[in-house]
């Protein structure tokens, strides 16, 4: 809490005011990691798959994003809480809406019958990790490069 004071610009005794404890100051830097609600649907479901995963990665390019979750990740067994926070808050909106996108390309003739949806949803959002992890830095255009690998754009029928 002396850190996280110091850092803050503040005192101990101010930060225990907001955050009685630190569970409750770690659930606020949780809650502060998604800088940019989810996007709205109704563009279409290729478009709001792009859409959600852009958001994604924008989320993901914030200073520190990924630090913080490897540091919730190794304090999940000492706090189960955090880690299921972060899925409830963060990581389960976001794949129930970029399933429900390719559930609805699926409907729509645009995806195969046949798709994997929970596994193309992993492999959709799991590919920027794998990219961080890589030691290369995500591409502007990974969102779009990553789904043109799963579902190209349909192509428009001229007239003849």
């Amino acid at each position: 809490m002396e850190s996280v004071a110091a850092t803050a610009g503040t005192t101990v005794p101010t930060l225990r005011r907001r955050y009685p404890n630190k569970m409750d100051l770690v659930a606020a830097v949780v809650d502060s990691l998604r800088v940019e609600p989810l996007p709205r649907r109704a563009r279409g479901p290729r478009a709001d798959a792009l859409a959600i995963l852009a958001n994604f990665q924008r989320n993901l390019e914030r200073p520190l994003a990924m630090a913080t979750l490897g540091s919730i990740l190794s304090e999940e067994h000492r706090n189960p809480r955090l880690l299921e926070r972060f899925r409830t808050r963060l990581l389960q909106p976001r794949r129930v809406m970029l399933r429900q996108a390719l559930v609805d390309g699926v409907s729509a003739g645009q995806l195969p019958r046949t798709l994997d949806v929970d596994a193309a949803t992993n492999m959709l959002i799991g590919s920027f990790y794998a990219r961080y992890l890589s030691g290369e830095p995500i591409p502007k255009d990974w969102a779009r490069r990553v789904l043109l690998c799963l579902w190209p754009p349909q192509q428009r029928r001229s007239s003849t």
